[in-house]
């Protein structure tokens, strides 16, 4: 590895980093061949392990000789270092964890790849909010599920918030995108999939009474706070299934529900 010590922001190999703001990171998110950024330590060590390609390194210099173990095979890594005011000023936000590094995105794998084998797997439907979409993969990888397909408008769970929320657990559940509900609802129940899906409705029942006998193959899907879930979902659904509830609270946020439906059908 190349350590590159800055103490201005003119090296080209800086772009990555540059203004790390929402708006900047929805505009590159997810192109073809793109990147996204791993931020802490803990985040990238997990990167690195799932076999993610670091394109560079941007630290603190006091958190240098803890992280060099990470990168010595890479013989052509820059790592850059320099002051927490520096770093500040280069990304926008306060780099209290230390470190970041702009990671090559793997291929996105196929839906058959993802399922093949699974018994739970988890659908996200236009969940938007990022803190939501990183919440439900360290749910899915602490409770236990197999994989997460994410709609065409989910969010990016690659997006920064989304891993640092995750604990970088989207770095080692599978997931990809599903297509759209008139070619993914048949591509799940040719598969062995029943339809699961968590939402408030009168013909509902309760996830206690669906967790008394789940299916071998079960796909829960989950939607944004607020809408729910679309006619769509609901219609390629074979169970519809609801939370009990008390106080006149009608229902959880979605990352709290993910974790309850999952720990109940564990």
């Amino acid at each position: 590895m190349n350590i590159i010590r800055i103490e201005h922001l003119d090296h080209p190999g800086l772009a990555d980093y540059a203004r790390l703001t929402d708006v900047v990171l929805r505009r590159i998110s997810e192109p073809a061949g793109g990147l996204y950024i791993a931020e802490s330590s803990k985040v990238i060590a997990r990167a690195l392990a799932a076999g993610h390609r670091p394109r560079s390194v941007l630290l603190q210099e006091q958190w240098l000789a803890e992280m060099t173990p990470l990168f010595e095979a890479y013989e052509n890594l820059d790592v850059f270092v320099g002051s927490a005011e520096l770093l500040e000023t280069l990304t926008g936000f306060n780099l209290h964890r230390g470190a970041l590094a702009s990671m090559h995105r793997p291929r996105l794998a196929t839906v058959p790849e993802i399922i093949a084998g699974a018994r739970r797997i988890v659908i996200l439907e236009d969940i938007m909010d990022h803190t939501n979409v990183g919440a439900i993969f360290r749910a899915v990888a602490g409770i236990g599920a197999d994989a997460v397909l994410i709609s065409p408008r989910c969010a990016d769970p690659l997006y920064r918030r989304s891993v640092r929320v995750s604990m970088g657990t989207v770095l080692q559940v599978p997931w990809t995108r599903l297509p759209e509900w008139q070619e993914a609802g048949p591509l799940l129940k040719d598969a062995g999939f029943h339809i699961m899906a968590l939402a408030l409705s009168d013909t509902a029942v309760t996830l206690d009474e669906f967790a008394a006998a789940p299916p071998e193959r079960l796909a829960i899907v989950l939607g944004a706070e607020g809408d729910g879930l679309s006619r769509a979902a609901l219609s390629v659904a074979d169970t519809i299934v609801t939370i009990p509830m008390k106080h006149g609270v009608d229902s959880l946020n979605v990352a709290a529900a993910s974790a309850v439906a999952l720990y109940q059908l564990r």
